[in-house]
């Protein structure tokens, strides 16, 4: 069985400071064949990690360490690009490097606030995702990435989903048309949500309306959170009779 987690930060994001090579040690210990490194690209000027990815230092350590572990497991480059549609110059730029995968998430939403800062300052959920559903489908109808991160974020913070299936449909026939993959990301279950982001109901939603591919990713910050909870998702993945894929080139690549 191949494992591949698509899905993983290390010290070229603001928030981490695991290294490559840490994460390459701990999947020749737990078995994990594929690892993507999707660092934050962040351009939010209220972002702890504005303008601090370096895609050239990124790249310098990224060959090295693809090439010291050649052979052994394969190792993909990526970037996490929050807000794709509103910073679309610098994702041009950043396209130009020689990236595998892209994601686009949502991170600032809603008076340019992170969830967190939401959910302290006592903004309830109902406002929080009527506003988020609105951005996700600005960012969808844009593109220009490969796959869409953690479909329901605010769920990490509010601990609970609200949508309407006809808003959702919109959003999904849109990432179905653009050939645009989805995530299931298992960071929630490490938060103790219960589910992954997004779950059952939606990508239930999303296979009938024609969606077929996922990738799975842990969102880790470290190395011991690699592919953690995966066979969660791939019971999640298989049980729908979604096909789990990663990429390589921009391309989407069965195992």
């Amino acid at each position: 069985m191949v494992i591949s987690d698509m899905h993983t930060h290390t010290r070229y994001s603001s928030d981490s400071k695991a290294l490559m090579e840490d994460y390459c040690k701990k999947a020749l210990v737990c078995g994990v064949n594929i690892i993507c490194f999707t660092d934050h690209a962040d351009y939010n000027e209220k972002d702890s990690g504005y303008m601090y990815y370096d895609a050239d230092a990124f790249f310098r350590e990224f060959n090295e360490i693809k090439e010291k572990y050649r052979g052994r497991i394969e190792l993909l480059s990526g970037i996490e690009f929050s807000e794709p549609h509103l910073y679309g110059e610098k994702l041009e730029q950043l396209s130009k490097f020689p990236y595998d995968f892209i994601l686009g998430s949502i991170h600032f939403f809603y008076n340019d606030m992170f969830p967190s800062e939401m959910l302290k300052n006592g903004l309830p959920a109902e406002l929080i995702f009527e506003h988020y559903w609105e951005e996700l489908l600005k960012m969808v109808d844009y593109g220009c990435f490969d796959c869409v991160a953690h479909l329901d974020f605010p769920k990490r913070y509010y601990n609970k989903l609200i949508y309407s299936e006809e808003k959702l449909s919109q959003i999904l026939d849109i990432i179905i048309k653009k050939e645009i993959c989805l995530e299931i990301n298992t960071s929630s279950l490490r938060k103790r949500i219960g589910s992954a982001m997004p779950d059952r109901d939606m990508l239930s939603l999303y296979k009938a309306l024609g969606g077929k591919y996922v990738t799975i990713g842990s969102d880790a910050h470290s190395a011991g959170e690699l592919a953690a909870d995966f066979a969660y998702a791939r019971e999640l993945a298989e049980s729908l009779k979604l096909d789990a894929v990663i990429f390589r080139q921009r391309s989407l690549t069965h195992f």
